[in-house]
């Protein structure tokens, strides 16, 4: 008789990733966050117009896309795959690059297709309690589009809208591919803003690290030591990506942003040697910091040695004097127990005289 037992899959565990065993180019959305639900606007312009549309749905947001015009539309929130899948559609995006747009946790990065330029990185921005926040942003870049995706809502973009709003500089004059260049500028831009908060929590650490010994203050530089790990993470392949654009394989990069990016590269290298600096320095702080405890430890081991120093003879003494033998001439003095006091305080007086004298404390 053939015995047939039910198989029960086991559990996945919650740290498998959601694409795991899906064709390649799934549209699944990866990251630490719920995705927040999709919302589409559009600012197209040129140097004698501006306009600002939200749309509801992907068809009406291509209604508002004019060819004679840039389109700089943005999408914010990942929730509605079906959405990011028509718009990836109709503007002819891989379905591998929606993959990595979806894919929160992928290294920054720079890939050159056909028709248009896909890049993806990470915004960094000071909380106003000091913590640093994390979002991917991805920009696809095509000849008069530039299509971006953000994980939420807020940005730091508002000083170019501004720019394109008033008219400032020479961002309505150019194309697609500047406007790709002024967003990827001021997330750089503000890279900076980060390490100027990381250098102020560099010199707070400094002037604390010979004062707090306690284990706490171990702990928040480890864990600051992690977070420039990780920033340094995110950083190097940015310095990659431009390295990528500044070679210019693709005719959507015009020679009028060339010397920009070259800007932009050097920008990347400061952040990224700001970082090795503040390695080094938290390295350094630790180092001080362990040098203080165990310098304090001596301290303490060294004020212990001498306490059990001074009591070794007087130890003895009374030692001596508690034998209990019947025959002990002193046992019968009438100031044999004040004598014996003041010559065990003669000696710990000598032996402490001694030390200071040495200075051994």
């Amino acid at each position: 008789m053939i015995r047939r037992e039910r198989y029960a899959a086991p559990a996945r565990p919650k740290h498998i990733r959601a694409d795991i065993g899906l064709p390649p180019g799934s549209a699944v959305y990866i990251g630490t966050e719920n995705p927040q639900k999709v919302r589409l606007s559009i600012i197209s312009f040129n140097d004698d117009s501006y306009t600002v549309k939200s749309a509801e749905t992907p068809e009406e947001l291509f209604a508002l896309v004019k060819p004679d015009r840039i389109n700089w539309i943005n999408v914010n929130g990942l929730e509605g795959t079906a959405t990011l899948q028509k718009i990836a559609e109709r503007f002819g995006i891989h379905s591998l690059t929606l993959e990595d747009v979806l894919n929160t946790r992928n290294r920054p990065k720079v890939e050159i297709f056909e028709d248009y330029i896909f890049a993806s990185l990470r915004m960094i921005t000071v909380l106003p309690e000091g913590g640093l926040e994390y979002e991917q942003l991805s920009l696809v870049l095509m000849k008069d589009v530039l299509i971006t995706f953000q994980e939420r809502e807020g940005d730091y973009f508002d000083p170019i809208r501004n720019r394109l709003y008033n008219r400032y500089g020479r961002i309505r004059k150019n194309g697609a591919d500047y406007l790709a260049y002024a967003l990827l500028d001021i997330i750089v831009d503000n890279y900076f803003v980060v390490m100027e908060s990381l250098g102020d929590r560099i010199e707070d650490y400094e002037v604390r690290s010979v004062e707090d010994t306690s284990r706490d203050f171990v702990g928040e530089i480890q864990r600051f030591k992690q977070e420039l790990i990780r920033i340094r993470k995110l950083v190097w392949p940015v310095r990659e990506s431009i390295a990528v654009l500044m070679r210019r394989e693709s005719p959507l990069l015009t020679p009028v942003v060339e010397p920009y990016l070259k800007d932009l590269y050097d920008n990347v290298i400061q952040v990224h040697e700001t970082l090795e600096t503040y390695r080094d320095l938290a390295a350094g702080i630790l180092e001080v910091n362990l040098n203080a405890v165990s310098n304090r430890m001596n301290e303490v081991m060294k004020v212990l040695t001498i306490i059990s120093t001074i009591f070794i003879p007087l130890t003895f003494l009374v030692g001596v004097y508690g034998m209990n033998f019947r025959y002990m001439p002193e046992l019968e003095q009438r100031w044999a127990y004040p004598l014996l006091w003041g010559f065990m305080i003669l000696i710990a007086g000598a032996m402490l005289l001694f030390f200071k004298r040495k200075k051994w404390f």
